[in-house]
């Protein structure tokens, strides 16, 4: 019995299916994996997870579909640019990682099956050593601090006065009326000194602002006394 199709593109057996379907599962799930291991944010989402797995395989399924056909792969592309896709991607990382299944999935739709497998672990080791090793992180502890103030004077001197004995560098950002004009709210940026904690900033700013509202923003926590 022949279990060969014959078509425009050329002719792939049960087998290159077989093959291309199970090997583009097995590399995405594994670049799945790796993306839930090196995730840092809250922002994970099994959904998406998933998706790349699917999506490996989905595009493994166009390539053996298309083939050497041009037109075919015109048709496809017009196809799928109907495809209209409302969730916003919330981290540029996560883009790259779109771009690794699609490779694979190309590679491994196309029967480079070799490529497919040295690509996927020489880039999922270098995601892991790049996480493991923390490169290219920027540290600088950078804090956006909001202080409540009365109205009824300039309270910008002694406000800045703190941020200089506290922090290497500061920055106001706003200055906003609040509470029918009773308070005034600033916000400056602010890089805090070796040797100081964002609770000394906000013990040292409540004694100028008679006891407002004192706000340190920090890139994983807040601090509101």
């Amino acid at each position: 019995m022949d279990f060969t199709f014959q078509d425009l593109s050329g002719t792939f057996s049960v087998a290159d299916i077989a093959i291309a379907m199970a090997l583009s599962f097995v590399l995405s799930a594994m670049i799945g994996w790796v993306y839930r291991a090196t995730h840092r944010n809250v922002s994970y989402s099994q959904s998406y997870v998933q998706t790349l797995v699917i999506l490996g395989m989905l595009i493994s399924l166009i390539m053996l579909v298309v083939g050497s056909n041009i037109a075919r792969a015109f048709a496809l592309v017009g196809a799928l640019s109907v495809v209209r896709f409302r969730n916003a991607i919330k981290e540029t990382r996560d883009v790259g990682f779109i771009f690794l299944v699609m490779g694979i999935g190309m590679a491994v739709g196309t029967r480079f099956y070799l490529l497919a497998v040295v690509a996927a672990v020489a880039i999922s080791l270098i995601i892991m050593v790049m996480h493991r090793f923390n490169w290219f992180a920027l540290n600088v502890r950078r804090q956006v601090v909001k202080v409540q103030v009365p109205s009824d004077e300039d309270y910008t001197p002694a406000i800045q006065d703190v941020l200089i004995r506290h922090t290497d560098e500061f920055e106001l950002v706003s200055m906003e009326s609040i509470r029918a004009g009773a308070l005034t709210e600033l916000m400056y940026t602010i890089k805090i000194k070796k040797g100081s904690e964002p609770a000394d900033v906000i013990a040292a700013l409540r004694e100028r602002n008679h006891g407002q509202s004192v706000t340190v923003l920090t890139g994983y926590d807040q601090t509101d006394l």
